[in-house]
């Protein structure tokens, strides 16, 4: 491997490891860079344990601010997501498979976009704000707060929104390690405090990748290659944690909205191009 290749994965590594305890989709540009350096199978498998490394960071920092409700409600589903995902790779190539999740991802994002829109738009109708300015009154684009707190109110769900969010997570982690952009605008879509959000978001990925290393490994897919890439590269994620709790900090409900919306575009571009 190039010195070259050695400074890409590096910075792929740094950016699972600022995902994981901020701007969740970020992930997504790391998958694509590893597959442009490594066989894809191999790359897949260095991922999945950076990615646990970030996660084992993620839930002890944020481990208190999960929502074991909205948990429990995604959790069953991933399984038959993740089966899905494994059938549908022995019928067609994971190339149509990574560009039909970012289709799906970028449809996604244009919905809570027009939905923020729409939101945005009803509030000014109803004349609210009182002197506040735009993102203080709705958020981002139409996000009601409580008492000036900051903290949305939720939207209620729909029954099966979980079960569809749970299975087409599932699918994308065991096809495109994609389920970040997933997860990110289901929680946009429930309007989630950003603590919540990650909170949520660092147990249901621990969980789900877990899940994910006996598939992987009846695949054959840890030889000691590719233990030693991750091992190397595992510091470089940690680093990314310690950055992503930084920039964290800094980012206000409104612009971590924002942000992570950003980041969905992102991984389906990534996904789109890849």
């Amino acid at each position: 491997m190039s010195g070259g290749e050695w400074v890409l994965l590096g910075a792929a590594a740094l950016l699972i490891g600022i995902s994981k305890t901020s701007v969740g989709g970020l992930a997504a540009i790391a998958v694509a860079v590893f597959a442009s350096v490594m066989p894809a199978k191999e790359s897949t498998a260095a991922v999945l344990l950076l990615l646990l490394t970030g996660d084992v960071v993620a839930v002890a920092r944020y481990r208190r601010g999960a929502d074991w409700g909205l948990l429990r409600r995604l959790l069953p589903s991933v399984l038959p997501g993740l089966a899905l995902g494994a059938v549908f790779l022995w019928f067609v190539s994971d190339t149509v498979v990574r560009r039909s999740i970012g289709g799906l991802i970028a449809v996604m994002v244009i919905v809570q976009l027009w939905q923020r829109r729409r939101g945005g738009m009803t509030a000014a109708a109803g004349g609210g704000g009182g002197g506040a300015d735009a993102d203080s009154a709705s958020g981002a684009g139409g996000i009601p707060e409580v008492g000036g707190s900051g903290t949305p109110v939720s939207r209620a769900e729909h029954p099966l929104a979980a079960v569809a969010a749970g299975v087409l997570a599932g699918f994308a982690t065991m096809t495109a390690n994609a389920a970040g952009a997933v997860m990110t605008l289901y929680l946009l879509a429930m309007r989630v405090e950003k603590m919540r959000f990650i909170g949520t978001s660092a147990w249901f990925f621990l969980i789900v990748n877990l899940s994910k290393l006996p598939f992987s490994a009846s695949l054959g897919l840890f030889p000691a290659e590719t233990l030693r890439l991750s091992a190397l590269l595992a510091p470089v994620v940690l680093v990314g944690t310690w950055l992503g709790i930084l920039l964290l900090r800094r980012l206000s409900q409104v612009t971590f909205e924002r942000a992570a919306l950003a980041g969905s575009v992102v991984a389906a571009v990534a996904l789109l191009v890849r």
